[in-house]
């Protein structure tokens, strides 16, 4: 498919800002995990921004929680693309999307870390 001649400039950006909306709307709308996840950002991006003393600690707060999500989204790119390929069962899209949960785990895992120390060590 050849690109648009006319998606230059600001038509280029809405286009990538509508498109990145819809990408939000269907991973929310089809993923358990990532509305749950939602949820979760609703109440800890405005608790860690209230709870962080300094200007870094607000960001690393609030920063980590936006970093599960996008985690989240790539983890389900990943696994919509292996499905749109085939669900046949294959070691190969098997690695991928363990792949892709290990990369949402370590996130999670960076969340909690630095939650923990910001918040937890004096």
């Amino acid at each position: 498919m050849a690109k648009p001649e006319n998606n230059k400039g600001v038509r280029r950006l809405l286009n990538s800002f509508f498109f990145s909306m819809h990408g939000i709307g269907t991973c929310f709308k089809t993923e358990e995990a990532f509305r749950q996840e939602v949820v979760l950002a609703l109440i800890l991006i405005p608790l860690g921004i209230w709870l962080g003393e300094t200007a870094a600690e607000k960001v690393i707060l609030s920063g980590t929680i936006f970093i599960i999500l996008i985690v989240e989204i790539l983890n389900s790119a990943i696994e919509r693309a292996i499905d749109r390929i085939s669900f046949e069962r294959h070691e190969l899209s098997k690695e991928a999307k363990d792949m892709g949960s290990a990369a949402v785990f370590l996130s999670l895992l960076l969340a909690a870390f630095c939650w923990g120390v910001i918040l937890l060590v004096p």
